[in-house]
């Protein structure tokens, strides 16, 4: 069965030492996922564009896609389970004039670091929106 799609918007990103909040926004409807600490300033890294000493794991991911010639064509947050999330990443890749698309399971935070990366869209189901806890400042 085929669900609505949901087009997401990044709204902020807040750190502790704890934990780090990625939001996201679908219209007036924000939520928040919680991730480590490390993917947060990885996240940061790449929102600021600041100086990296060594290819991140992420940057590995991107220079792998490239050099096999794989797009990223979306991220969608396909599921919400108590607190966790899920996510889909969609890959396109082109043999012999057949084009393959290729659907792999990835945490959310790894999908939407990606996503910024590569500037492709951030998508969630309809109904892990209504599942979703808003958020307000």
């Amino acid at each position: 069965m085929l669900s609505e799609l949901v087009q997401l918007s990044f709204d902020k990103i807040m750190q502790t030492r704890a934990y780090t909040v990625v939001v996201l926004g679908a219209g007036e409807k924000r939520f928040a996922i919680y991730t480590d600490p490390s993917i947060g300033r990885t996240l940061q890294l790449y929102l600021t564009g600041g100086e990296k000493p060594r290819p991140l794991t992420h940057d590995l991911m991107n220079f792998i896609f490239k050099g096999m010639n794989v797009h990223i064509r979306q991220v969608v947050i396909n599921d919400l389970q108590d607190t966790t999330y899920f996510a889909r990443l969609f890959l396109e890749q082109e043999i012999d004039g057949i084009r393959h698309i290729i659907e792999v399971d990835a945490r959310p935070s790894d999908c939407i670091t990606l996503a910024l990366m590569n500037n492709v869209p951030v998508f969630c189901t309809h109904e892990v929106l209504e599942k979703t806890i808003p958020i307000t400042d």
